[in-house]
Parts: C-alpha cells; sequence; structure tokens
C-alpha cells in the first residue's frame, strides 16, 4: 500500500489475510481479513486496522504483549473476547483496551454466523515481546520492526 494523499473510505484500503504467523499458525488465520489504514496513510508509531472475521475465524492466537497497548471497537457483528480466563459477548458499540505489560492474553473469536467487523488500533513498540499461553510459540519484536518467532525452547520456526 501506498500513502495517501487525501481522506477517502475505508472500503478502498485493500484487505489481506496475511499473516506474519509461521505455520502451523498461519493456517489458523483464514478468515481474518485486515485492511491496514495506518499503514495506507504512511503511520509509523500506531498501527490501525479494519479487521473482518468470517464466521468460525480468530482475531489472532490468543496472545499477550510486553509493551504494546491494544485497543479493539467493535462495528458490526456479535465477536466472542476471550480475556484471561474469562469470555465476554461483544456487540457493535463495545471496546476494550489491553495495557502492554499487564499480561491479560487476549482474542476476538467470531462464533456466530455473521461477519464481525471491528477496529484494532495499537503502538508500535520496538522492544515488544508476545507470548502465546495455549501455543509452542513466542515472539520478539526485531530492530526492523518484524516480528521474529520461535518455539518456546527458543528453537526458530
Amino acid at each position: 500500500m501506498s500513502k495517501r494523499d487525501r481522506p477517502g473510505p475505508a472500503t478502498t484500503v485493500d484487505a489481506s489475510n496475511a499473516t506474519n504467523y509461521p505455520e502451523p499458525f498461519a493456517s489458523r488465520m483464514h478468515g481474518r481479513f485486515k485492511a491496514r489504514l495506518g499503514d495506507a496513510f504512511g503511520l509509523s508509531s500506531f498501527g490501525v486496522n479494519l479487521t473482518r472475521l468470517t464466521p468460525g475465524a480468530i482475531s489472532a492466537l490468543f496472545h499477550t504483549h510486553t509493551r504494546q497497548d491494544e485497543f479493539l471497537y467493535v462495528l458490526e457483528g456479535r465477536p466472542t473476547l476471550r480475556a484471561g480466563k474469562h469470555e465476554y459477548a461483544l456487540s457493535p458499540g463495545d471496546c476494550m483496551g489491553f495495557p502492554g505489560g499487564e499480561g491479560v492474553a487476549h482474542q476476538l473469536v467470531n462464533r456466530t454466523s455473521d461477519d464481525v467487523v471491528y477496529l484494532e488500533i495499537g503502538d508500535r513498540p520496538a522492544d515488544d515481546r508476545a507470548a502465546y499461553p495455549e501455543d509452542d510459540i513466542q515472539a520478539a519484536m526485531s530492530a526492523e520492526g518484524k516480528w521474529r518467532f520461535v518455539h518456546k525452547n527458543g528453537d526458530a520456526y
């Protein structure tokens, strides 16, 4: 995507189901489509994604960050928010924030027969790490701003 020089509908930003996760985790993101709105405008301090989850899809692996703050705002549909050991039924207009370093693992799940659409906003700290309590994976942000994934024992994928 290139920088945009004027406002326009978010739907003009191409959505992709590409993911940074290695297999066997990448295929679990098959029903998630992100339009990277922040990237389309050349934002570098924080990201803004317009994300669509098809029925049965998940937002990400159940995860937590050491530094990154995340914010979710539901626009359409009724996703289930998994946050720590709790689950919450969300509706359009509901929102939730996850401060980095608090250790609350989270994930949105679409358990309905309709699409879910939400805004996902997060900062981009260079020294962030992500933990995935349910999967054999962990991640660290490289100096180049790319996620580096390894097994929990440190072996590379």
